[in-house]
């Protein structure tokens, strides 16, 4: 039985619907915009850094022309191509080409020739080795990669906080810890940039190790903590096996 004091629930109006809808939109539009922008964006500017390379002659517009009988680029007939995209896959076939060479005896042997060269310039020597290492660590050691997402007591006890399992420690850390059981080496990420952080040397012990994969982890991390993979099951898992550690 409704009484003169019970009030109808309000409905939403007309401009909060259409604030909903709009929300809505950016949150799908959004992700796929910056995606493309940002694919668009690269692709440009390996284009013009590749394209200054190659002879005039042999560039798209230069081809086309010559095909269509062109041969003044002041004429009326001259054609204006810009294919956005070509200058990746000159670069790609390029780099396939030079890795295929460096495979090679005479290739190595020409890049150990340069590499003593290089030594041998103060300077350069310096940009070179620095250039290269860092390129070795991205590109050549991909067979590295973090095994399992985990969970650690940092910075003091009682205090959790995500981390990456990265490998069983080895050589004089392992040997001057001697920990009973062994230790591992984990990387724990900062947030919302985990490309930055810290390197820790944890007994295994002392580290829980997660179900969850290493992208939901990262993601868990990179939304300081607002994103939980498989929603609310997994975040009430992650305090279970903290209430059990403590």
């Amino acid at each position: 039985m409704s009484t003169p004091f019970d009030k109808e629930p309000k409905r939403p109006g007309w401009l909060a619907g259409f604030r909903a809808s709009f929300l809505t939109g950016i949150v799908v539009i959004a992700p796929v915009g910056l995606t493309v922008w940002l694919i668009w964006t690269v692709i440009g500017w390996v284009d013009g850094f590749v394209w200054p390379f190659v002879p005039d002659a042999y560039q798209p517009e230069g081809l086309i022309n010559r095909f269509l009988g062109n041969t003044d680029p002041r004429s009326d007939d001259w054609i204006n191509v810009n294919i956005r995209g070509v200058g990746v896959i000159v670069f790609l076939l390029f780099t396939l080409i030079v890795g295929w060479i460096a495979k090679g005896l005479i290739g190595r042997s020409l890049i150990r020739f340069a590499e003593s060269l290089v030594d041998r310039t103060p300077v350069v020597r310096s940009i070179y080795s620095g250039i290269k290492q860092i390129a070795e660590t991205v590109f050549a050691q991909t067979e590295r990669s973090f095994e399992k997402a985990c969970l650690i007591e940092y910075p003091r006890k009682g205090i959790w906080a995500i981390a990456f399992i990265s490998t069983d420690t080895r050589g004089e850390v392992a040997a001057k810890t001697a920990v009973p059981g062994g230790m591992v080496s984990v990387f724990v990420p900062t947030t919302p940039n985990p490309t930055s952080g810290f390197l820790l040397f944890f007994p295994k012990s002392d580290v829980i190790e997660l179900d969850m994969s290493i992208e939901d982890a990262a993601k868990l991390v990179i939304s300081a903590g607002l994103v939980y993979p498989n929603g609310e099951k997994a975040k009430d898992a992650v305090e279970e096996l903290a209430r059990k550690a403590s």
